[in-house]
């Protein structure tokens, strides 16, 4: 299966960055081409300028300045994303290739209104492996921002029949060693599962 790990956060000696590896390892070890994009190595620019935002619903568009990040979104079978979440949700810089790539034509098509339909059909599987610094209670309490931004929002309208695969270690601020250790294992073994 061909896997694109979209990975994001800024620090190359975080725990994020070991989450990365640990999905990397489980997946090569199981057989599928693993093609990586870092956000931050690369340099990725997150904002959304007045000129895509002008011409955001023109299909024919010229795409150029994230055409290689189209590409790889068209051609995979399984799409892992690797982040933090901050404040509750996507850092900054995740949310912003959102916004850049999974664009009108690319992710979805408006027929008309009230008449969206799905262009991501060649993603069979969404993993998302990500930490909270919050306590499992109160994401309950607030109701999971992100989670449901994944689960109500960009699958059905983009690849409505993948499955999701939320992977999420809670209360990092507060997280022992051995726990995190547990948690790195735990995505090896769900990942070599795919």
């Amino acid at each position: 299966m061909k896997v694109l790990l979209i990975y994001c956060h800024p620090r190359p000696d975080s725990f994020s960055a070991a989450l990365r590896d640990a999905a990397i390892e489980a997946l090569t070890n199981s057989g599928h081409a693993v093609t990586l994009r870092d956000l931050y190595a690369e340099g990725f620019e997150p904002v959304l300028s007045e000129t895509e935002r002008g011409r955001y619903y023109a299909e024919d568009s010229d795409r150029g300045a994230v055409a290689d990040h189209i590409a790889a979104l068209q051609a995979t079978d399984a799409l892992v994303l690797v982040y933090p979440t901050w404040w509750f949700g996507l850092p900054a810089m995740l949310k912003g290739w959102i916004d850049r790539v999974w664009l009108p034509g690319i992710a979805f098509h408006l027929a008309g209104p009230g008449d969206l339909q799905p262009r991501l059909t060649n993603i069979r599987r969404l993993v998302v492996v990500t930490t909270y610094g919050s306590p499992r209670w109160l994401l309950w309490l607030i109701g999971w921002p992100d989670w449901r931004v994944f689960r109500q929002g960009i699958r059905p309208l983009c690849a409505p029949r993948c499955r999701l695969d939320w992977l999420a270690l809670t209360g990092m601020d507060s997280c022992p060693p051995e726990r995190r250790l547990r948690f790195i294992a735990m995505i090896k073994a769900k990942l070599a599962k795919i």
